[in-house]
């Protein structure tokens, strides 16, 4: 069964359908590196469990839903940019 797309429309491939595929390799990135530092911190299992889920689930939880339905990277891409060139203005009557 073929689809047809028409050409404005905006095909982007998504992993189990809500969240891209960008965003998920950031997020796998990310879990990662707060595993190894709650490794190096931490002894005991709980505290690992417990670390682990309190950074990391604030983090997944804003990826998945996003701001405004825009992705997690085009988010942190416009605060960079932000940061960087803070000459904003705002006009006022």
């Amino acid at each position: 069964m073929k689809f047809i797309f028409p050409k404005n429309y905006n095909y982007n491939l998504k992993l189990f359908g809500f969240i891209s595929y960008s965003t998920a390799i950031i997020d796998v990135i990310l879990g990662v590196l707060i595993f190894s530092i709650t490794n190096f911190i931490f002894k005991s299992i709980s505290l690992k469990i417990y670390f682990f889920i309190g950074l990391y689930l604030p983090i997944l939880m804003f990826s998945i839903l996003g701001i405004n339905k825009e992705s997690f990277i085009n988010v942190v891409l416009y605060i960079i940019k932000y940061i960087k060139n803070r000459k904003v203005y705002l006009y006022k009557k």
